[in-house]
């Protein structure tokens, strides 16, 4: 990588050249971000994940940059137009925007305006006038009359178009023009087709206008979405005038004021460039660059919310029965053992049209004792509540918990083809309740199976730049899945795809061997697993575990290369290895500067003896039961001024989602949230938080509910 590039990457992520170059040469390695962020703290200077992600989204985007450059080099090479001056502009280039500007008069074009008045030989006139070496352009332009040109009106005309296109092509005029159109208002006008109720949730931008580098991502976005729609028309507030005479200020602070005539044939020039060529161009280039930054920020918080919702409290391996709540076609009921697998399924009708609450509580107090169930996990979409009030009703032993859970893409999950592997002799019912059962045993395990675009804990996921969003998500993902580990006795191939150097190929290997010869009983077993080298065995192996294993170590995240300084550590202090792992006290007599050598430095010690400490720690929060308010069905039964339970759903930029237990989620606005002024939604509440919210408004109209954070 060229140095110019690291020295950028180093200041937009915030750290030193030496950490920038370090991680891209572990990339070039074939390590990962997990790898590298947990196991090669030396070589980066302890930078985590997100600073090493960052890096390496930089790194990949010069990586595309120099492949830019390359084309253009050559396209302006064979146009015989590339000298040594414009070589190194273009390489030393690190903003795509100004690499363009650059190429720009250079690009094959189309036959525009000014292209056939070169055709016609008119660009020696069109250089006297630009350079403004003429009074009176009139007597040169009589010159080039003749079988290309038909008058001198025509001659001038044509020369005009040469400059507009010149000047539509300097760097210099377009920055110009850009720093100008950044600070003016976005103006949104209702269209013709702005009716209907489709067009009302647009309302508020029906006459609207906002500073382009005030407005807040979410409203862009909303009113790039009506515009995309047909239902706004947008425009930049840009005065024609004034930056006109702005760049026509430029061009002869460089060169000179014209004199007339010359004169009133360059301001012709200069408002036919603004006109058609430099203000759609610009306006266009920064209406995208305003979007570029709505949906990075959109994005953050999509990649946060979703990080919270795969790293929600698990129940653990518990026997578990779950619901997939229904009212005609019934409650389709599924028992899990403890690995997750399912032993029984039937459908139960307790509530209208069949009624049959007798008959169901039999069979859900007959499934309960048989199966020895610990948990129950209940969909929260329809008659979510409705099964709710009667399982309550149901004799249960002591002990057995009972959680609603989130449906929000099952139904997903179960008409995949994921869900089709798994059970291919189940339909998508008895799928739908197993993942439902699933996911309260371990979330992250379950909703990795699922598009995190259908867990609806995103914002405009459908508008924003759908590369960086799959980015984000799968950096999420990833570093959500190596964070917690992963059994790998029990991992589905779906989840082992996930583990730092794995991949879905390797991952179905894993499992295929462990379905042939059975539980691994040591890490090392994994470089018998075919096409996995030590390059892979280097990568996955401390994300890993093996509960029950010889070795309490593959039960850790002390990855294997580091085995030999615990074993010694256990030597100096008189135990083993396994009274050392998990033992508190002992871990407290080590001295990590006694291990430092030259491959393993003290941060990576510290992590060594950190985790010895509670080796294998989940570090999820345990799941927690939740009960709605009672009394609370419809949005008919919501009124101003109650407090009410509810869980966090979705956390946006100007506020938080919260079900109270009805169809519909209430709004925590962002000025709600008991803190003075605007708060950021995402530094005080979390997703699936549980809290009380008491009700500012309700608009049955609208159906919407307004709420303010109580605690």
């Amino acid at each position: 990588m060229k140095q110019i590039y690291i020295k950028n990457i180093a200041y937009r992520v915030d750290v030193r050249e030496w950490q920038v170059e370090n991680c891209i040469n572990l990339f070039s390695e074939g390590a990962t971000i997990p790898f590298i962020s947990r196991y090669r703290k030396e070589r980066t200077g302890g930078l985590d994940e997100v600073a090493v992600a960052e890096i390496k989204h930089w790194n990949d985007v010069f990586a595309e940059m120099d492949k830019r450059k390359e084309t253009i080099l050559e396209t302006i090479s064979q146009a015989g137009a590339l000298t040594a001056d414009l070589r190194k502009k273009i390489e030393d280039c690190v903003e795509a925007r100004e690499l363009e500007d650059l190429y720009l008069p250079y690009r094959p074009k189309r036959r525009t305006r000014a292209v056939v008045a070169k055709e016609a030989g008119l660009e020696p006139l069109a250089d006297k006038m630009y350079n403004v070496s003429l009074v009176d352009p009139v007597p040169e332009a009589k010159k080039f009359v003749g079988d290309k040109v038909a008058s001198v009106d025509e001659a001038l005309a044509g020369a005009r178009d040469i400059i507009a296109e010149r000047l539509s092509e300097t760097a210099s005029v377009r920055e110009t023009l850009r720093q100008i159109f950044k600070t003016r208002r976005i103006v949104a006008k209702a269209t013709k087709k702005a009716t209907g109720p489709e067009a009302m949730k647009y309302k508020s931008y029906f006459d609207y206008s906002e500073s382009l580098d005030r407005i807040a991502p979410h409203r862009l976005l909303a009113i790039l979405r009506a515009e995309e729609e047909g239902i706004l028309s947008l425009k930049i507030d840009a005065d024609a005038e004034k930056c006109g005479k702005k760049l026509y200020y430029d061009f002869c602070q460089e060169r000179r004021y014209p004199a007339q005539p010359l004169a009133e044939h360059m301001h012709m020039a200069f408002e036919d460039a603004y006109k058609r060529l430099l203000e759609p161009s610009i306006s266009n280039e920064v209406m995208k660059e305003a979007k570029e930054k709505a949906d990075i920020e959109s994005i953050r918080i999509f990649g946060e919310n979703l990080r919270q919702l795969l790293l929600a409290a698990p129940v653990g391996q518990k026997r578990v029965l779950a619901i997939d709540p229904g009212f005609r076609t019934g409650c389709k009921v599924v028992c899990l053992d403890s690995q997750g697998n399912l032993v029984h399924n039937e459908a139960i009708f307790p509530h209208p049209p069949a009624n049959e609450k007798i008959k169901a509580i039999q069979a859900v107090s007959e499934m309960v004792k048989k199966y020895n169930i610990e948990v129950i996990a209940i969909g929260n979409g329809t008659a979510g509540r409705e099964t709710e009030e009667f399982i309550k009703r149901v004799p249960l032993p002591t002990g057995v918990r009972v959680f609603s859970v989130s449906e929000d893409g099952a139904s997903i999950y179960s008409a995949s083809e994921v869900a089709r592997e798994e059970f291919p002799d189940y339909d998508v019912t008895v799928r739908g309740a197993v993942s439902i059962g699933r996911r309260l045993m371990d979330p992250l395990a379950e909703l990795v199976k699922i598009d995190p675009k259908s867990l609806g804990v995103g914002q405009y996921q459908h508008d924003v730049d759908q590369t960086l969003l799959r980015e984000t998500l799968d950096n999420t993902v990833v570093s959500c899945v190596n964070n917690v580990g992963v059994n790998l006795n029990t991992a589905s191939s779906y989840l082992l795809s996930y583990v730092s150097g794995i991949g879905p190929a390797l991952a179905d290997n894993i499992v295929e061997y462990r379905s042939e010869n059975g539980p691994y009983a040591s890490r090392k077993d994994l470089l018998k697993v075919k096409r996995l080298g030590a390059k892979a065995f280097e990568q996955c192996a401390g994300f890993l575990r093996i509960h029950g294993a010889k070795n309490p170590l593959d039960n850790s995240a002390v990855h294997p290369e580091a085995y030999h300084i615990v074993d010694k550590m256990a030597r100096d202090l008189g135990v083993t290895t396994k009274e050392l792992v998990g033992n508190a006290d002992l871990c407290s007599r080590i001295d990590p500067a006694k291990y430092v050598d030259g491959d393993f430095g003290l941060p990576t010690i510290t992590d060594i003896i950190q985790e010895l400490r509670k080796p294998g720690r989940d570090p999820r929060e345990s799941a927690q039961e939740f009960e709605f308010a009672h009394d609370i069905r419809t949005i008919e039964d919501v009124k101003t001024g109650m407090e009410l339970p509810g869980i966090v759903t979705n956390i946006t930029a100007f506020g938080a989602f919260v079900d109270i237990g009805i169809k519909q989620n209430g709004l925590i606005h962002a000025s709600q949230m008991g803190v003075k002024g605007m708060a950021d939604p995402s530094k005080i509440l979390k997703l699936r938080q549980q809290i009380k919210v008491q009700v500012t408004s309700v608009d049955l109209d609208r159906l919407r509910i307004g709420l303010r954070l109580v605690k």
